[in-house]
């Protein structure tokens, strides 16, 4: 129940949704007589919001911080296992099409890839299972499996944990399945703004050893602070990403579930 009421708010807190909402309020506001003023306001507050965060640097502001917070280290020393966190495959376009397909976040899947081969020792270790609400015929670790195969990592190395719908998920069913023991080491890859309520959590579930890898970075870095977007979709999508990530942050450590509002490598 937790998960759907989750999925549900946060499909009214996207700006993205919240600026349709508030043109659509105002448009049907100001067929009113009485209330046109409000529905002016209402109109020009969704105009705004959409300048704003579909075309302005504002966003980059927001993401910047998170993308930051955990540096992505030189070098990797031998590591028992890389725990790549779920995100990285559609499973509805993959369970339909019945060959894996990548999301924005792809890079995970790949960089993830590339560094068990560079540590033949350490097992490699997806977790996510179906993390939207519609139903889908494929689970993110099916499809991730699917390509570290291809890419030439042996099956033995390769451990999928298939039920976990989000990051909480990702630690506690994790730590189930594989165990860890003191003084393991462990990377852990996600999504450079991703990676700081990743770390928390994971450190909030009893992981010890675990270190930070950052990937599928969406800025260059302070370059971004004033880079306007081409496109209004092009920011809102970023806009979405950023907001959902900061609510995500909050709710997570009022709900005990990370260490720290906003968990960091000083922690």
């Amino acid at each position: 129940m937790i998960f759907w009421i989750s999925k549900v708010a946060q499909f009214f807190l996207l700006p993205s949704n919240v600026l349709v909402v508030l043109l659509v309020a105002g448009l049907l506001i100001g067929l009113r007589q009485a209330r046109r003023r409000m529905g002016l306001v209402l109109c020009w507050t969704a105009v705004l919001g959409l300048i704003v965060l579909g075309y302005s640097p504002a966003t980059n502001w927001l993401i910047l911080p998170l993308e930051e917070r955990y540096p992505r280290p030189a070098s990797v020393e031998a590591v028992d296992g890389i725990i790549v966190l779920g995100g990285a495959v559609d499973t509805i376009v993959t369970g339909g099409r019945g060959d894996t397909a990548l999301t924005t976040s792809g890079e995970r899947i790949t960089v993830a890839a590339r560094l068990a081969q560079q540590m033949p020792d350490a097992l490699l270790i997806h977790s996510g299972g179906k993390g939207v609400i519609i139903s889908s015929q494929a689970t993110e670790a099916e499809g991730a499996g699917r390509l570290f195969q291809d890419f030439g990592i042996s099956k033995d190395r390769i451990v999928l944990e298939d039920q976990s719908r989000n990051t909480w998920e990702n630690a506690v069913l994790t730590k189930e399945l594989i165990n860890p023991q003191p003084g393991q080491k462990w990377l852990l890859v996600t999504s450079a703004y991703h990676m700081p309520r990743s770390m928390g959590v994971f450190e909030a579930a009893g992981w010890t050893g675990v270190a930070a890898y950052p990937v599928d970075y969406r800025t260059r870095g302070d370059a971004d602070k004033k880079l306007w977007f081409s496109a209004a979709s092009k920011g809102l999508r970023r806009s979405d990403i950023t907001i959902r990530e900061w609510i995500a942050l909050g709710v997570y450590w009022a709900g005990g579930r990370s260490t720290a509002f906003l968990p960091g490598p000083s922690l």
